[in-house]
């Protein structure tokens, strides 16, 4: 869909600031001065993995997923955001002379101005796009202890079932037990467990044993081309969606409005819930807004709202449902808790440069730039506390962690931290808040 010019606003170019609102939870998000160059996708792959891949931002210009907002620096600002989180347009701003930008989009926008300075108003927006879309409140949540950075790919039954015994001994006061990408054969493949894991239903039974709660991950919209889903059910994929390379292989689509793939993903999250796990971290979901040929002619983001409302039906409706690399407009109302940065690593700057991916400045901008959701949309996860030793800046994440209200998860192999480490993890290992800020 091609962009149309739908207004303007004249700046004080050395005060103003643009903020772009990124398409899902791993897209930078935040607030740029005019001659700022904000971050952009380091290749094709990081597009399509972690920015909006149908709308490419061109030089030059802003560009919010659903939400742009520009503070002109004289105390009010203008907003420019979807209609509601069924039509989530691309949004621009492009700068026309010294003190004039020319807002664009692709799709139906909202305006109005707001009075009291950016913050208010992104605020007043997300209590205003909550209304008929989101709960009226939000429980607060325990804390959880995560095995992904400590263990990744590696993980094993005992892996698990140690670190509940230290969080035990040591008083952590994890309530949840999050098993991370790893325990799986394949990706798709979610009820076939990797053989070098053990058993899930031996830890599971430990932390049910333990009277703690079981949480899983998945990446419920992607199918692996080594995963036998793949092999058996070419039927049940998106044609002509591409989700990028990961795990060393290209990744299919599942097309949940076919029959039996949706069949298949009630059937998934069921099975899982039946074996007492309550609490689904749902990753790279993205996919399920890719564009493609579906067996019904919906357009993807209802054919994402589709496949949230699938898994919520397996799981049943007292499950947790935790976004990760989800799109945020259409995931209003259909999951507990979201992602909304990147992921933290033990570095504190990405490989590539790109923010986006794994680093702790990444999350921290991000996440900082997206407290504003938190209580309103849902229970927000800044990612987990790693504070090992060999973590960089690992004050600064900490700091980080404590200044917001979201969901605390460790994930550090416990025995690996140091007095501090123990201390601090210890001390900001508490139930969320649920008041917005």
């Amino acid at each position: 869909m091609s962009f149309t010019d739908i207004g303007e606003t004249r700046c004080r170019p050395d005060e103003a600031r643009v903020f772009e609102h990124g398409w899902q939870s791993w897209s930078p998000t935040g607030a740029y001065r005019l001659d700022d160059s904000p971050p952009r996708p380091a290749d094709e792959t990081i597009q399509i993995l972690c920015y909006r891949p149908e709308t490419p931002v061109p030089a030059g210009v802003f560009q919010g997923e659903g939400l742009l907002a520009v503070d002109p620096g004289d105390g009010s600002v203008e907003v420019w955001s979807a209609p509601d989180p069924l039509q989530v347009p691309s949004i621009r701003a492009r700068r026309v002379g010294p003190d004039r930008l020319v807002i664009s989009a692709n799709g139906p926008v909202r305006h109005h101005r707001a009075e009291g300075g950016l913050d208010a108003a992104l605020r007043e927006w997300a209590t205003t796009v909550a209304a008929g879309h989101a709960p009226a409140s939000f429980p607060a949540v325990p804390p959880m202890w995560c095995t992904w950075y400590g263990y990744w790919g590696k993980v094993t039954d005992a892996d698990v079932i140690e670190n509940l015994e230290l969080s035990e001994r040591l008083g952590l006061g994890a309530d949840m037990f999050l098993i991370d990408d790893g325990y799986e054969a394949e990706i798709g493949d979610w009820l076939e467990p990797r053989p070098e894991f053990g058993s899930l239903a031996r830890a599971v039974d430990a932390m049910t044993a333990a009277g703690r709660r079981t949480g899983i991950w998945t990446a419920p919209f992607l199918v692996g081309h080594r995963s036998r889903i793949f092999r058996e059910h070419p039927d049940w994929l998106v044609g002509g969606a591409y989700a990028g390379r990961m795990w060393d292989q290209e990744l299919a689509v599942l097309d949940v409005t076919h029959p039996g793939a949706a069949e298949h993903v009630v059937n998934v999250f069921h099975t899982f819930a039946a074996m007492g796990i309550s609490h689904f971290k749902l990753d790279f979901v993205y996919a399920g807004a890719l564009a493609g040929a579906r067996h019904e002619d919906v357009d993807p983001i209802t054919a994402y709202r589709r496949g949230l409302e699938l898994i919520r039906e397996g799981a049943g409706p007292d499950a947790t449902l935790h976004g990760c690399g989800a799109p945020m407009l259409p995931s209003i109302g259909l999951v507990d808790i979201m992602r909304v940065s990147p992921d933290i690593a033990p570095t504190l700057h990405p490989k590539s440069g790109d923010i986006s991916q794994p680093s702790q400045l990444g999350a921290r901008l991000t996440g900082a730039a997206r407290e504003f959701l938190h209580a309103r949309w849902w229970v927000n996860d800044p990612d987990c506390i790693i504070v090992r030793p060999e973590v960089e800046a690992r004050h600064e994440w900490a700091a980080h962690i404590e200044a917001t209200g979201g969901l605390r998860g460790a994930s550090d192999p416990i025995a690996a931290l140091d007095d501090w480490g123990l201390e601090t993890t210890r001390r900001l290992m508490v139930p969320t808040t649920t008041d917005p800020s």
